[in-house]
């Protein structure tokens, strides 16, 4: 068993530990078992200390780091599946605070937490945090929630009951994923972009993010939104739309003040029988003197 993120170990050089985790996952048949959990030890316990990312801000973008999911998967690789027994005081700390049995690869346990020095709070009720998340100063999870490796939650955020962050996805400071939210994960393709939903977002009851959806800070989500790679958004204040194409995944604009629409479907057939489609609709945008439920409330009125 690995403990992923020991606080006493040293922290691994980022550039050394990139190209030995390159080498291995390249390695086949003759791959050194060892020398891997040892590096994806390593990689995990830089997730949690925000010193790499599995995603990372472009001039134009965010992208993802094919290295670090790289090392993420061959975590999968080389661990072993086991049952891990509920905590009890004085064991592994990789276990705190799970309360129930589970299997699942020994090189991805549960995340330890810093008990509370960090301004961390997990609620206790069912929520897990694997192995190999960042979780920033003030961060609160509401049971039961679940944040899967390599994602980030950024410091003052909060994540609701029945909320789920997927692997890689990143989440910005002073974010409110509300309860029922889903951010979509994705570790392959290697270089496909995880969902982002940067700085002061409010994600509200139900909404769903997923495909690499990019959600510019400030923007608001109102309750029940979905938005994929496919989805057309339609922005009522500048008279224009919005949609993911390969290669550029959807992007919701800085201030964005999104609800719940439709669209008429194509066709006679449809529209004899006033079939619509989701379309979700821009209809206002935040300014610097609006919060999020402030901006919300006046959209809905």
């Amino acid at each position: 068993m690995i403990d992923s993120a020991s606080d006493t170990a040293p922290l691994a050089d980022a550039h050394a530990l990139e190209q030995d985790i390159l080498a291995l996952a390249d390695a086949g048949d003759a791959l050194d078992r060892s020398r891997a959990r040892a590096a994806v030890a390593a990689l995990l316990r830089l997730l949690e200390t925000g010193a790499v990312r599995s995603a990372r801000p472009t001039t134009d973008g965010w992208e993802a780091v094919a290295w670090v999911k790289r090392g993420i998967l061959l975590a999968f690789k080389v661990g072993e599946t086991r049952a891990f027994e509920p905590w009890v005081p004085g064991a592994n700390p990789a276990f705190a605070g799970s309360g129930f049995d589970f299997a699942d690869r020994d090189t991805l346990p549960l995340r330890p937490t810093s008990g509370g020095d960090d301004g961390v709070r997990i609620v206790p009720g069912g929520s897990s945090v694997r192995a190999g998340v960042f979780m920033g100063e003030g961060v609160v999870v509401m049971p039961p929630a679940y944040i899967n490796v390599g994602a980030y939650v950024g410091a003052g955020s909060m994540v609701d009951s029945h909320a789920l962050v997927g692997s890689c996805a990143q989440v910005g400071e002073r974010v409110h994923l509300s309860a029922g939210a889903q951010l979509g994960g994705v570790l392959e393709p290697i270089g496909l972009r995880p969902v982002v939903i940067e700085d002061e977002v409010m994600v509200g009851a139900n909404c769903g993010v997923f495909e690499g959806t990019l959600v510019r800070r400030r923007a608001v989500l109102a309750a029940g939104v979905q938005l994929t790679g496919s989805t057309m958004v339609v922005d009522l204040v500048h008279e224009r739309t919005f949609r993911g194409s390969p290669g550029s995944p959807l992007t919701i604009p800085e201030g964005a003040v999104v609800v719940p629409g439709s669209r008429p479907a194509g066709g006679s057939f449809a529209a004899e029988r006033g079939i619509h489609l989701h379309t979700p609709v821009i209809v206002k945008y935040r300014d610097s003197r609006t919060d999020a439920a402030t901006a919300l409330e006046d959209a809905l009125r």
